[in-house]
């Protein structure tokens, strides 16, 4: 079924691209963004918690790397129930991260460096302490009741329907204030907005401009597919007036202004993703979608159960996407943020290649056609945590899945496992900026263990070897910035049936780029078509550079490398 899917999805995408005008070019199409998640950057104060003055502390850090955009997770205040997604002021900064006064020098020092912010938009709930929440909840009457989605008691006095939390459980609590039940369809203390609500969208558009006059480079927008539920009818996301919000928003906050706005969606398929970002419509810049993450999820336990890579799926994914996006729309390019597991512990090898495979993996997303985004840490190639108690985690996902999971019967050894394989604390243990204590992170403890192999995978290590996974990166962000092949040309997949090799090309006018990287911890012997048997310059490579192709070529382990050939 899936298969069929993916070719009717790709025959639809021919037909959109044959009839499609040229793209309009936009700055952040040869640009590289790099997301920070503060609480785990650089701890400056010494409470074991990153800060904003530790992100200014390792902006030229950044600047080396190449990098044009940061994106900040939650910067605001926050009881942090969710870590910042639970938001009690959109107009001021967590005190454990700074000041207003601090984010101003972020953005004055970032852009002196060529640098824009990106905050992160997070408006489909606010935290159970924002001051909407508090007096929505005060009485039936208040004039902020209908802020949030409200709905009195089901016939036996539960919960209105059987909506779930994503966090696991009833997406309903009773309030016992009024008597009536709230939605939050993330934890309990991060209740949902009522977007069907004008004075909500205005109070949410008033709120963007005010950052947008700061000086911010624009927004990545936490699930915002979900702000059109509807929850009588069961539908969380992609709600009948989800575009209609979004095309208001557009109008009244960054549509005249030349920022770039990403939106956060994990129900999005091609088709829905030119509804965010395609240019009859001009909603957003791009969507990030989840497609090529879930298919590579287990049936029943979901992410918390460990599956067999599939590279064959994983590439029927990224061409469908590729294709469909090709001249209309734009695709985000990434393999990990901080809800994901580290991208050499999940597709690479970080036992036995882990250098090799992270360039690899490096290699094959970059050069595709999209912005590509980095999460702190991928640069150095950091690895899963390997936690071995549940008491090490801090992830409120993770502590409701793993008593949900338990108390279904799961042993939680096995739970363990696959929290290690997918969950979200992999991504958020501290940066590794050296082999001091903590990994340099902080001089305390921090507020989540440090991956015990921080003296060998940190960033010091990694700047001062020309061959290291940082320096690679360095140089893919360089390329895009001088080939335009790699921002605009043509995408095509070759030997998509191999079970162990990336292959495609990207044409533009005389420029054709070969890719070639191996997701195979031994020696593959590849034969090529002979519309890749091509001679040209190595852009990059994480072996010796090849400069021409045989019929017939040999693999190392975890090999990649792109050659650029002139046609006639």
């Amino acid at each position: 079924m899936d298969q069929l899917r993916d070719q009717l999805e790709d025959q639809l995408a021919a037909l959109v691209q044959e009839a499609a005008p040229p793209l309009e070019r936009q700055w952040w199409h040869s640009s590289t963004v790099y997301q920070i998640y503060p609480r785990s950057f650089c701890d400056l104060n010494g409470d074991g918690i990153g800060d904003i003055p530790g992100i200014i502390s390792k902006l030229d850090y950044i600047a080396s790397l190449g990098i044009d955009v940061i994106w900040l997770s939650p910067i605001f205040k926050s009881p942090m129930d969710d870590n910042g997604y639970d938001i009690s002021d959109y107009r001021d900064i967590a005190s454990e991260f700074g000041t207003l006064a601090d984010f101003d020098l972020l953005v004055a020092e970032a852009r002196r460096r060529g640098i824009g912010i990106l905050l992160d938009l997070v408006v489909n709930h606010t935290s159970d302490e924002h001051p909407w929440f508090q007096n929505s909840r005060a009485s039936l009457d208040n004039p902020f009741r209908d802020f949030y989605v409200w709905r009195k008691p089901g016939p036996d006095g539960g919960p209105p329907n059987d909506l779930q939390s994503t966090f696991g459980g009833p997406a309903w609590t009773l309030d016992e204030t009024t008597g009536e039940y709230y939605l939050h369809l993330f934890s309990r203390r991060q209740p949902d907005l009522n977007w069907e609500n004008p004075k909500v969208r205005a109070e949410v558009h008033d709120m963007m401009n005010w950052w947008l006059e700061r000086g911010i480079s624009g927004f990545r927008m936490d699930v915002i597919d979900y702000i059109g539920k509807q929850v009588d009818q069961g539908v969380v996301t992609d709600g009948a007036h989800l575009h209609e919000y979004l095309q208001a928003m557009n109008r009244e906050t960054f549509g005249g202004r030349n920022v770039l706005t990403v939106g956060e969606a994990w129900s999005a398929t091609p088709a829905s993703a030119l509804l965010y970002s395609g240019r009859e419509r001009q909603e957003l810049s791009m969507v990030f979608q989840f497609e090529h993450v879930t298919r590579q999820w287990d049936e029943t336990y979901g992410k918390w159960q460990p599956k067999t890579f599939d590279l064959v799926e994983l590439k029927s994914v990224l061409s469908k996407w590729q294709n469909a996006l090709a001249d209309d729309g734009w695709n985000s390019l990434f393999w990990g943020n901080h809800d994901l597991p580290r991208a050499v512990s999940k597709y690479g090898d970080a036992t036995g290649y882990p250098v090799e495979s992270a360039k690899m993996l490096a290699t094959v997303l970059h050069l595709l056609k999209g912005t590509p985004f980095i999460y702190q840490g991928e640069e150095i190639g950091m690895t899963n945590m390997p936690f071995s108690a549940i008491e090490q985690y801090r992830d409120i996902e993770t502590l409701n899945m793993y008593q949900l999971h338990v108390d279904a019967g799961r042993s939680p050894e096995d739970f363990i496992m696959g929290a290690n394989a997918n969950g979200r604390d992999n991504a958020r243990t501290p940066m590794q900026w050296n082999s001091a204590a903590y990994g340099g992170f902080s001089t305390v403890e921090p507020w989540i263990g440090v991956n015990p192999n921080y003296a060998s995978i940190n960033a010091d290590v990694a700047m001062s070897d020309e061959r290291s996974v940082w320096n690679h990166y360095r140089q893919l962000i360089a390329l895009r910035k001088s080939h335009p092949v790699i921002v605009y040309g043509k995408y095509q997949s070759w030997l998509d049936d191999n079970p162990d090799v990336f292959v495609y090309t990207r044409k533009l006018d005389r420029d054709l780029l070969v890719v070639i990287g191996s997701f195979s911890a031994r020696e593959v012997s590849l034969d090529l078509p002979e519309e890749l048997r091509v001679s040209g310059s190595c852009l990059i490579s994480n072996e010796q550079p090849i400069e021409a192709l045989s019929e017939t070529i040999v693999l190392k382990p975890y090999e990649a490398f792109a050659i650029l050939h002139r046609m006639p």
